[in-house]
């Protein structure tokens, strides 16, 4: 399902200067993903008020699957692609072709269950949140993250279940005898690419679009009917004025922290598309796409790795808040300002036929 490595043949070698370029552009990546998704989970582990949502629970754990992705996988392909040699063993070769698939397909499953937790956060009410987003749901929802992984990588990679009928193709492209070079070479067959691209990738991107979609027409309403409630001639004196404040306050940051994710959502399809589409193409053409570019197709995936930790820190105001935080010694001038002795008054209002307090 995730080709760990391309097949370069004499004439796909890299010149020396070309090999320069693309090690030091892979150093880049790798070291962006290690460091970004550290720094991520340091961020949630040491802001109190970052462990209060449970959004972020998983959110460390996206960015752990991340960080393994630029611990245990890059690093071997950009050796292999910059040396155009695998020496690691064949073992060795299927075992980081499984941590590939898995950690991969762990990615999004991640990303499908923060829409989700968004979804029942902003289109149900407080109360079903609650009742849906409880510690043993999450812990249920991030053991599912992982273990489902493993039924489409270690389990059928290492019974070779994904070389049913193209053995002989295989073979004949591990071994280059004009370079005497080996390769670490994992193809799929049709029903393999089909059904594993359609559990780790297509069924969650379909549950993820509806409920972002969702949550666009929920969020939209709910600004409306704010608007309504406003223009109703609700009583002007400060005691009622803050609710309306407080509710329009909290609406535009739950729309905000939506389209957060939605663009963290678009940034992973757009990296990891490609690659999807070409892998259940490839094998109904023969397995005729080139070598180069299915390397750039796989590294356009695992440059996804570094990316969220930035999209964070640039579209969400608590974690950019923490991130500076940590790289400034903890200065106290990026710390939230104490909230002790302060309250907010609380009324009601109707949307729906439902009454919420608001605070």
């Amino acid at each position: 399902l995730f080709f760990s490595c391309v097949l370069p043949s004499s004439s796909e070698g890299f010149s020396v200067a070309e090999k320069i370029v693309l090690l030091t552009f892979i150093s880049a990546v790798i070291l962006m993903a290690i460091l970004g998704n550290l720094l991520v989970m340091v961020a949630v582990c040491r802001d109190r008020q970052l462990r209060k949502i449970k959004t972020n629970y998983f959110i460390v754990s996206l960015a752990f699957a991340d960080l393994l992705v630029s611990v245990l996988v890059m690093p071997f392909g950009a050796i292999e692609l910059v040396q155009d040699n695998w020496i690691y063993g064949e073992m060795f070769c299927l075992v980081r072709t499984s941590l590939d698939v898995l950690l991969t397909t762990a990615s999004i499953l991640h990303l499908c269950c923060i829409s989700l937790d968004r979804y029942y956060a902003i289109c149900c009410q407080p109360l079903v949140y609650r009742n849906k987003m409880t510690p043993l749901r999450i812990a249920v929802m991030l053991g599912g993250c992982w273990v489902i992984p493993t039924f489409i990588s270690f389990l059928p990679i290492m019974q070779g279940w994904n070389s049913i009928g193209i053995i002989d193709l295989i073979q004949q492209r591990q071994f280059n005898k004009a370079s005497n070079s080996t390769y670490c070479i994992f193809m799929v067959n049709k029903p393999y690419a089909i059904t594993c691209s359609v559990v780790a990738f297509y069924i969650p991107f379909l549950l993820m679009v509806l409920a972002y979609y969702r949550i666009y027409v929920t969020a939209r309403e709910h600004a409306h009917q704010i608007q309504v409630l406003q223009r109703a001639g609700a009583p002007t004196d400060g005691r009622q004025h803050h609710p309306d404040q407080h509710s329009t306050h909290r609406m535009k940051t739950e729309t905000k922290a939506a389209k957060t994710l939605c663009i963290i959502m678009g940034c992973f399809c757009l990296c990891w598309a490609p690659f999807f589409v070409t892998n259940i193409v490839d094998p109904f053409i023969n397995y005729t796409v080139p070598g180069k570019l299915w390397t750039a197709f796989l590294w356009l995936g695992y440059i996804n790795s570094g990316l969220n930790p930035f999209l964070y820190a640039f579209l969400n105001k608590s974690f950019r808040r923490a991130f500076l935080i940590i790289l400034c010694c903890g200065d106290e001038r990026y710390r939230r300002p104490s909230i002790l002795g302060q309250t907010v008054p609380c009324s009601t209002t109707t949307i729906n036929g439902s009454t919420h307090v608001l605070r």
